[in-house]
């Protein structure tokens, strides 16, 4: 069997840091009602060729670090002694396009999962908020969940964007580090939120082009060009 030994490298987390984290952030998703029972995964790299990632199977809400799986970016099984997430391929071929990426969390907020069964992804020109964290979250087509078919719908959306709904199951997020990809999960959430109790209202008023590309500016991305939602 393969070893790491991740510790070694301090550009990534320890495998006891990451899994105390891991374990953090899945309470925190089932408290905040973004998970239920045995729904979503989670993955940290903790190494060049290495990822922890939550097992299949069990309920988020009473994870041990010593539940978590080690992998390789292969998606070879290194350590731990249970499977690892059914949706693990997802979080390889985020790693795999996203090689920025530290940490992936897959969830199922119930009002943004609405929005991707309603077939429609988030607009990035309602919300400062949101525009400073994602820009717009757009949708992946629907692939069924546990397949290479998640991978092959997400695989197009990675470069741009730092998040997706997916169609009729849920949304993923990722970022440099967990807590980064779980306040997005959360942001995400709470953005469709807004944004569905605006529709409620009867108007959805959309920021300008000018005020977009300021926020992108802030966000690091310059070149940024958003398209108006409102043209889709």
């Amino acid at each position: 069997m393969s070893t790491i030994a991740p510790e070694t490298d301090r550009r990534f987390p320890s495998v006891a840091e990451a899994g105390e984290a891991i374990v953090h952030c899945c309470r925190r998703l089932w408290e905040a009602g973004l998970i239920a029972g045995a729904d979503g995964n989670i993955s940290v790299r903790i190494g060049p060729k290495a990822l922890l990632v939550t097992p299949t199977g069990l309920l988020k809400s009473e994870l041990r670090p010593e539940d978590l799986v080690r992998v390789s970016l292969a998606g070879e099984h290194l350590g731990g002694f249970r499977k690892a997430t059914s949706e693990l391929d997802l979080h390889l071929r985020v790693q795999a396009g996203r090689p920025d990426a530290g940490a992936v969390v897959h969830a199922h907020p119930p009002t943004a999962t609405g929005f991707a069964v309603a077939g429609e992804g988030l607009p990035g020109d309602v919300l400062p908020e949101l525009t400073l964290l994602f820009g717009e979250v757009p949708l992946a087509p629907y692939a069924m969940p546990g397949t290479r078919a998640v991978g092959d719908a997400i695989a197009p959306l990675l470069a741009g964007h730092e998040g997706a709904l997916l169609a009729n199951h849920g949304a993923v997020t990722w970022g440099p580090d967990l807590a980064t990809a779980r306040i997005r999960m959360e942001s995400l959430e709470h953005a469709a939120k807004v944004l569905l109790a605006a529709r409620g209202v009867g108007r959805v008023a959309h920021l300008t082009p000018d005020q977009v590309h300021a926020l992108a500016r802030r966000r690091g991305n310059p070149g940024h060009e958003q398209t108006d939602s409102r043209e889709r």
